[in-house]
């Protein structure tokens, strides 16, 4: 169901304008429109999301660092502080990255010649002697170097020489080998500094820790201040300047349930104001507004797109089939009390549950719930079956709801069946309440043929196939869908879409009910598979009194754990593909509504 809008239009006095804006801020009600285009080519708001999107990149920096979290309520000002200590604390530690790569290169560099005091080459030097380093192949190490130049050996790595020359500074030559050029520190100096350089990278990263613990609910107030500025300046620049920039108009929208709440509120506003109901071609948002059941489906809705304001909210409609259809793809009571039971006890035990967390868990029981009574249809319980156990309760049971692979198959394409009937009789509902019922009679005529055939061939009883009134109830259908599915236009053309129709008809009607298959087959797969990882426990555990019992344990839960992802996998993307693409498609759902999102803090 979709809640009834009341568009709104503010003319107000441009002094008075700020003062107003925060006013309905505090409100919180009121859906403003925003131009698109202000994002672009206001300077500020774009400062603004940048920087809305660093506190949201060190928030996800700090939490990567999975660290327990001390709860406390968060305070924009230490927020902005905490961000400014991220930054400076991530620079220095990009320095000292650096500046430990640059260490460990030298070090690289040093280590074949061992550790010496820099000192004494320097004395060399003074003393007007020139040292040089080389490294060069042992065959290109000429023995002549010795004597002619104080060649002397530091080390040897494979085939490699390292080794350094004495000379005179008037009687230096350089050889024409690879010449080293080393560090100004000793390898003991290049370790101390490499320790040093470690042990502050160490202390930032404890000072990280403590931030991660401490600082996300400041950074998340800070970000949520941000975002305060950010829709204010949004709603500032759409906003129309009139009279000489002296009257700022304003146009907004609200649920008619809340409108009074609003009226009373503008009535102590010096603002003039006006309430209108949606006229075609307005952009209303949509606020979805559904029982306690049809609820829970609404994140799968969101998934796909939300209504537009003027046709029918499918969510209460595919609800009640979306929880049969996974249940029929999980097809294991075991599987399905596991994810009831289960997601109980985790509420019993968790705690500051989100709201919108407990209606995913409620989502969860519920479908677990759904995939208990669809797994009795097959008797498969963990990959077992229940009704070959010998016991009167389990017998009575198979005797009342138990269907073999072939009921199953039929079940599949009868659901399919009426699913797709179904989002045609919504399709006609949809184009009367939209344009008018003349506009749903070629719908309606293809419900009469498609119906009254499904009940000729289901229940000959009442309605032989070929009979008198089955003819004349198709004719009927016929008439109404040739003759009149295009108001507008003329019959001839009427025909020719009546004949494409039926083309349509003909072929992307069995199509869609196939599709249903998937239904069953998915939950004959998963069954088998389950049997498997059962067979595999018992004939690949060891014949031991220790050993067996634990290696057979071991293969089952982690047997069955991989199949139940899989198949609850499946169980989720596959209804959601026959909801989306053949009811919806059958419904003639267009959907691209934008969601109601009140202007508050």
């Amino acid at each position: 169901m979709i809640s009834k809008m009341k568009k709104l239009t503010f003319l107000v006095y441009h002094k008075e304008y700020d003062s107003f804006l925060k006013s309905i801020r505090e409100l919180g009600v009121i859906h403003i429109f925003t131009k698109s285009q202000g994002v672009a080519e206001n300077a500020e708001l774009q400062d603004k999301i940048r920087l809305a999107a660093r506190y949201t990149a060190a928030m996800k920096y700090l939490k990567g660092l999975a660290v327990e979290q001390v709860a406390h309520v968060g305070e924009a000002a230490k927020g902005e502080e905490a961000l400014k200590n991220l930054d400076e604390i991530q620079q220095k530690m990009q320095q000292l990255s650096h500046r430990l790569q640059a260490l460990d290169k030298e070090k690289s560099v040093l280590e074949p010649w061992g550790n010496f005091d820099p000192n004494n080459l320097t004395r060399l030097r003074e003393s007007e002697y020139q040292v040089d380093f080389y490294i060069c192949s042992e065959k290109l190490f000429k023995q002549e170097w010795i004597d002619l130049y104080h060649a002397t050996v530091i080390n040897k790595i494979g085939s490699k020489l390292y080794f350094m020359t004495v000379t005179p500074v008037e009687d230096h030559v350089e050889l024409e080998v690879e010449y080293a050029k080393l560090p100004e520190s000793s390898l003991v100096d290049l370790q101390a500094q490499q320790e040093s350089v470690q042990q502050e990278n160490q202390a930032l990263q404890d000072k990280l820790k403590e931030m991660a613990a401490t600082d996300i609910p400041d950074l998340m107030a800070a970000q949520q201040a941000v975002y305060s500025q950010i829709e204010l300046s949004k709603v500032v620049l759409s906003t129309d300047s009139l009279a000489d920039n002296k009257l700022m108009l304003l146009e907004g929208w609200v649920p008619a349930s809340k409108l009074e709440e609003v009226q009373n509120f503008l009535a102590s506003q010096d603002v003039y104001h006006e309430a209108a109901d949606p006229v075609p071609g307005d952009d209303v948002p949509i606020q979805l507004l559904n029982d306690k059941f049809s609820r829970l489906f609404e994140p799968i809705m969101r998934l796909y797109m939300l209504p537009k304001y003027n046709e029918l909210d499918l969510t209460p409609f595919f609800a009640p089939f979306f929880m049969l259809f996974f249940g029929l793809c999980l097809g294991d009571s075991g599987y399905g009390a596991f994810m009831l039971f289960g997601i109980f006890i985790y509420r019993m035990i968790a705690k500051n549950i989100e709201p919108s967390m407990k209606s995913i868990l409620s989502l969860v029981q519920l479908l677990g719930f759904s995939t208990m009574l669809c797994g009795l249809l097959t008797g498969t319980c963990f990959g077992f079956n229940l009704y070959e156990i010998n016991l009167p309760f389990f017998q009575n049971l198979k005797d009342m709801v138990a269907l073999d692979n072939q009921q199953m198959f039929n079940l599949s394409l009868i659901l399919g069946g009426i699913q797709i009937i179904f989002g045609m009789i919504l399709k006609a509902v949809n184009q009367t309440i939209q344009f008018g019922f003349k506009y749903a009679v070629g719908t309606v005529g293809w419900l009469l043929v498609l119906v009254s055939t499904a009940l000729a061939f289901a229940w000959p009883g009442l309605m032989a196939m070929g009979s008198t009134p089955h003819l004349v109830i198709v004719g009927l259908g016929l008439l109404m869908a040739y003759l009149y599915n295009s108001p507008d236009k003329n019959i001839f053309v009427n025909v020719g879409l009546g004949l494409w129709d039926s083309y349509n008809m003909a072929t992307g009607l069995l199509g869609d009910i196939l599709s249903y298959v998937r239904l069953f087959a998915l939950g004959l797969s998963g069954g088998i598979l389950a049997s498997v990882f059962n067979s595999l426990a018992v004939g690949m555990s060891p014949d031991n009194v220790i050993a067996g019992p634990i290696v057979m344990v071991l293969i089952f839960v982690i047997g069955h754990s991989i199949n139940m992802f899989m198949n609850v996998l499946g169980a989720m993307v596959h209804p959601m593909r026959l909801t989306f693409v053949e009811f919806f498609k059958n419904s003639g759902y267009e959907g691209g509504g934008k969601e109601y999102n009140p202007f508050k803090k």
